[in-house]
């Protein structure tokens, strides 16, 4: 007989998803209701001011894509790039290489800036790029690098776009309600981000918005977009909300519950009051690992708050140390991705999952585990670090 599946409860500080917020749960147990209903326009109409306040943008075109954040990338490059086009592409982990993939799968042409794995974006060697590439149409690059944990210098990379007269695809997956994200004070185009990080809800869900200059790109194109499901200029006449809104897609509805709760429980706290949490949090976790002896891959002014990538510390064994965690302390924390596989773990501080009684049950379960395994670290001093930078808070 088949038997229903009851998942255990875990603390999920990996790179994402993060723990969900129990009222997002809440949500997505209510009714559901047809894609077209009144009361359901009423609602997307909702989420997308939502969207917009929390992207800092009047972006008419602020949208969530029916699918996780990849989905969002391929939306920004599919409508924006035709074939034999250029985007000068910058990469300093592996979502950089997928954005050189989307360049590619469209018929154009990448230009990659190539920077070490953990150090941000240079804005230098973006600039001499776009000199060297003045026919390039987009610039594209992660504001917040989620196989690092490196955060760029956004506005100063989107100031060089506009000024060169291109367009910029940005990637703020990690960074959405985590760290500062200001679309139109930076003069980004096309920005794409995921539910599953810092706003903790459920995954599977990719808000996007575009400019009114990247709009005009999209509804001036010489050729279709090649994915029918993700073509802004079908999928507007589902989200626009001036007129009769036309079906696209069924839209899942009781996702985008949960993605209304989940702004709703954003802005009840305020994006400045989100970001200082994250930061208070993360200085608190990098107090503890340091006292324990454990460094970060990151320089402490490019950190990410939200996702601490961390060095394997010497005689640990990482997929050993990630499964006590798991099994003994039912704590999820993540495995290094590319060029870092094996060297790093992440530990993720996002949305719901950031907040003390996590970063202590961290610091606690990893030293135990550790020390039980034989690694040489500092033991016994780690959450009081952490505690000190609380109480000096």
């Amino acid at each position: 007989m088949t038997q229903p599946f009851h998942p255990p409860q875990r603390t999920l500080m990996g790179p994402g998803p993060s723990d969900v917020n129990p009222r997002i749960l809440e949500a997505m147990s209510r009714p559901t209701i047809g894609h077209l209903d009144p009361q359901f326009i009423t609602l997307m109409d909702d989420i997308k001011a939502k969207l917009q306040w929390v992207f800092q943008t009047k972006n008419a075109l602020t949208l969530p894509i029916s699918a996780p954040g990849s989905a969002g990338m391929e939306a920004c490059f599919v409508n924006l790039l035709e074939a034999g086009d250029k985007v000068i592409v910058c990469q300093n982990g592996v979502f950089g290489g997928r954005m050189k993939e989307n360049v590619e799968r469209c018929g154009a042409t990448a230009v990659m800036v190539e920077n070490a794995w953990g150090e941000p974006v240079d804005p230098a060697k973006v600039a001499a790029a776009i000199a060297a590439h003045p026919d390039a149409k987009v610039l594209a690059f992660v504001h917040a690098e989620t196989s690092t944990g490196a955060q760029s210098d956004a506005k100063a990379l989107c100031a060089l776009a506009t000024k060169a007269g291109m367009l910029s695809i940005v990637d703020t997956v990690t960074s959405l309600a985590g760290t500062v994200v200001a679309v139109d004070e930076w003069g980004a185009d096309a920005v794409y981000s995921g539910t599953q990080k810092c706003m903790s809800c459920v995954p599977g869900i990719s808000p996007v918005t575009f400019s009114p200059k990247a709009v005009e790109v999209i509804q001036n194109r010489k050729s279709k977009v090649q994915s029918w499901f993700l073509d802004m200029n079908l999928v507007v006449a589902y989200w626009g909300g001036e007129t009769k809104r036309t079906y696209h897609h069924t839209a899942p509805i009781n996702a985008l519950y949960a993605l209304h709760e989940a702004l709703c429980i954003v802005e009840e706290e305020g994006l400045e009051a989100s970001w200082a949490r994250h930061a208070l949090h993360h200085k608190a976790l990098a107090a503890g690992l340091e006292a324990m002896g454990i460094s970060f891959v990151v320089d402490e002014p490019y950190r990410l708050p939200q996702l601490n990538t961390i060095n394997i510390p010497a005689g640990a064994d990482d997929i050993a140390v990630r499964s006590a965690l798991l099994q003994e302390y039912s704590l999820e924390i993540g495995a290094g991705l590319g060029a870092l596989a094996g060297k790093t773990w992440r530990i993720g501080l996002m949305g719901h999952a950031a907040n003390r009684k996590n970063v202590l049950l961290c610091l606690d379960a990893l030293e135990n585990v550790l020390a039980g395994q034989g690694v040489a670290i500092n033991c016994g001093v780690a959450a009081q670090a952490a505690i000190q930078v609380y109480k000096n808070t």
